[in-house]
């Protein structure tokens, strides 16, 4: 009993040590987990590191762990969440990104990755993203919104276009009508339809008040369509 507490008090000590020391006093002992094939310890002491200097870790993950260092892709998605955490999207979304390209099959990387491409503007990659999520969790609830909206919103400025081309047609011949019914239905199969499907389905999983809305105002579309 007495040998465990005096372990036990060692480790406690060495955390306290290590958690007062800085980054580039932590370092070193990360390449002695490395050079120990301490792969878990030494992605520990590296994420510790990053709290007390992200910029000087970062230089030293750039420098010292090699591409095939079996710590290396537990390195990187602690750099990628601490640059999250402080809201510097562009430096996370590098180390996301190649975690991704890095066949990493995590959901939590992938939507992490996903969600600061909606951030940055890159809705396409967005897109791409929530797909390979759904790809592993049919039923991701965030995968099923964002993708649902995306459609939706993509479907609603066509369909607006289409309204403003039409009426610019004074008067539209028989051709031009059918041809603005033709490219109005093919819309609300294709965009408005895949809308549904994740809307629908984001409906079954959680009582979106917000989904509810966006399916029935593609219902109220559906019908004017059927009217004409």
């Amino acid at each position: 009993m007495k040998k465990r507490f005096t372990i036990l008090v060692f480790i406690i000590s060495c955390s306290v040590s290590l958690y007062a020391q800085r980054a580039d006093q932590i370092l070193p002992n990360v390449t002695q987990a490395i050079s120990q094939q301490h792969w878990e310890e030494a992605s520990n002491l590296f994420r510790l590191a990053i709290d007390k200097d992200c910029y000087l870790s970062e230089q030293y993950f750039q420098r010292e762990i090699t591409l095939n260092c079996p710590a290396r892709l537990g390195m990187m998605k602690y750099l990628a969440d601490y640059y999250k955490t402080t809201r510097n999207y562009e430096k996370a979304y590098e180390f996301y990104k190649e975690l991704t390209q890095a066949e990493q099959q995590e959901i939590s990387v992938i939507t992490n990755c996903a969600e600061i491409e909606v951030i940055l503007g890159k809705e396409i990659e967005a897109l791409h993203s929530y797909e390979k999520v759904l790809a592993l969790d049919g039923n991701n609830l965030p995968a099923n919104i964002f993708i649902g909206n995306y459609y939706y919103f993509a479907a609603e400025k066509n369909r607006q276009q289409i309204e403003r081309d039409y009426k610019k047609l004074n008067p539209p011949t028989r051709m031009q009508y059918a041809r603005y019914r033709d490219t109005l239905n093919q819309l609300i199969v294709s965009d408005f339809g895949k809308a549904k499907i994740y809307l629908e389905r984001v409906v079954r999983l959680f009582p979106s008040v917000e989904a509810r809305k966006t399916l029935k105002k593609i219902h109220a579309i559906e019908i004017a369509a059927n009217q004409y």
